[in-house]
């Protein structure tokens, strides 16, 4: 529709969409892959993430993107339970030591070269499977969201009822491609509708300011704390923020008084509340009840139903806690060969549960308020207890540990490790902190850890978490 104006701007170079379309087809065919198969990448925010992710979808195969920031070892785990026929490489990654066939970023061109740039046409439906993101698992283990074309079609009918998304929109994308909320939140929406996405391979604060001073950047997604960066930056004051039209904020709770400092400078936050698993759009609150309805995470989306339920299994009234149901055509239609776990969070009438809890006020606008389970969210990254827990529990020197999430005003929340010791053995928290890196991610290693003589349990032996909070969660 609109061959000539600017597609993707990358490092100061803007591709068109008839160069993008030309080089995603030359991609298709170069791949070699069939209907079904997974396709993986690994890297930062570029170019050929972007070629990658359509190029399969073109074919019916299934995108498979890869956080940069996991180890060696979780990262194998994710490739041979998706069973990735090839891994593609963005610039800086090596596949050492990963399964699999691998396209370096250093061969990227020659592949596309010995493409062809004739159209593809393969059957495709929206029920087809487009993409499978890894998520921690709450047993330890990494659990693949299959999101459908049509989860994503749906997705982003919803984002554009709620936000006014306009043809020269500018996206300005650094929150990372391989979580949902960059991907179908300001990728997809900005594409769909012929915008530009200006792609940062990272997050900088000063960089964020010259991007937008300098490109006129009209869309900007981020979670709490890229917000929260960009405020207490000594740049706030003095920067040029006229030409932001929607600032899009998600990934974790929104603290009231940041909210504030934007809405001072005349911009309106435009929240809402989501998962992986949703594609992610649950709830939304759109800008003209910004203000009055500042920490909401607002009312459903206009495709999809939200409910709170009790534990009783009742609905929830105003005022009470209930756990957040979400039924639609943006709802995954389960895990990627989980079909337990799938069972235990899809009702046979297509509900998901999310462990989420939210109080509804008397006008629907709702606000998450708790989790049911113990997920710990770290600027805008999930982290589970029980994958930390599980490494931890690989030291000899550890008997027992609880990892509970604890107020920070950076990151929103960050761990911290609670560690009983063997009998008659010394370690230090160095030494245990140490033992993580490298099994897990940086941002899922504790911020804190502390040494006590025992851990609360129930009749049944099981931790309680609820009294460590009380203790031990400042």
């Amino acid at each position: 529709m609109t061959p000539d104006r600017v597609a993707l701007t990358y490092r100061g170079r803007d591709h068109t969409y008839r160069e993008l379309r030309e080089r995603t087809y030359r991609l298709a065919s170069a791949l070699g892959v069939g209907r079904g198969e997974r396709v993986a990448y690994l890297g930062a925010n570029q170019p050929s993430m972007v070629e990658t992710f359509f190029a399969a979808g073109l074919l019916g195969a299934v995108f498979v993107p890869l956080n940069t920031r996991l180890t060696a070892q979780e990262l194998r785990f994710i490739l041979e339970d998706a069973q990735a026929e090839v891994v593609l490489l963005g610039e800086g990654q090596s596949g050492e030591g990963l399964p699999g066939r691998h396209v370096p970023a250093a061969a990227y061109e020659e592949l596309l070269a010995s493409g062809s740039p004739e159209p593809i046409d393969k059957p495709v439906s929206q029920d087809d499977v487009c993409l499978i993101m890894y998520t921690s698992g709450t047993t330890g283990r990494p659990k693949g969201a299959m999101l459908t074309h049509a989860n994503l079609t749906w997705n982003t009918v919803n984002l554009l009822v709620d936000v006014p998304f306009a043809h020269d929109e500018v996206t300005l994308i650094s929150a990372p491609l391989f979580h949902i909320a960059a991907l179908a939140q300001t990728l997809v929406p900005t594409v769909l509708k012929g915008g530009r996405a200006v792609l940062e391979p990272s997050f900088d604060v000063a960089r964020t300011f010259d991007l937008v001073e300098a490109e006129r950047v009209t869309v900007m997604f981020g979670v709490p704390s890229m917000f929260g960066f960009l405020a207490r930056s000594p740049r706030w004051a003095e920067a040029d923020l006229s030409s932001l039209r929607h600032l899009l904020c998600g990934g974790a709770p929104v603290p009231e008084p940041l909210i504030r400092i934007y809405q001072d400078r005349g911009l309106t936050f435009l929240q809402g509340y989501g998962m992986t698993e949703t594609a992610p759009g649950a709830l939304f609150l759109g800008a003209e009840r910004s203000v009055d309805k500042a920490g909401s995470a607002g009312v459903p989306c206009f495709f999809s139903d939200v409910r709170l339920v009790g534990r009783d299994g009742s609905p929830a009234r105003p005022g009470e806690p209930g756990e957040v149901y979400v039924q639609g055509p943006n709802v995954m239609p389960g895990y990627w060969r989980r079909p337990e776990e799938s069972a235990r969070v899809l009702s046979p009438d297509g509900w998901f549960r999310s462990g989420d809890v939210g109080i509804a006020d008397e006008d629907g606008y709702v606000r998450i308020s708790d989790r049911l389970n113990d997920v710990i969210i770290s600027g805008g990254e999930n982290v589970y207890p029980a994958e930390v827990e599980s490494a931890l529990y690989e030291h000899v020197a550890v008997a027992e540990c609880a990892v509970i999430g604890v107020p920070d005003d950076k990151w929103g929340e960050v761990g911290k490790a609670l560690v009983v010791l063997r009998s008659g053995v010394q370690v230090g928290t160095d030494e245990l902190l140490t033992h993580l890196d490298g099994r897990l991610a940086r941002f899922k290693i504790p911020k804190f850890l502390e040494f006590i003589p025992e851990l609360p349990k129930n009749a049944a032996g099981k931790i309680l978490k609820a009294p460590l909070r009380h203790l031990y969660g400042s």
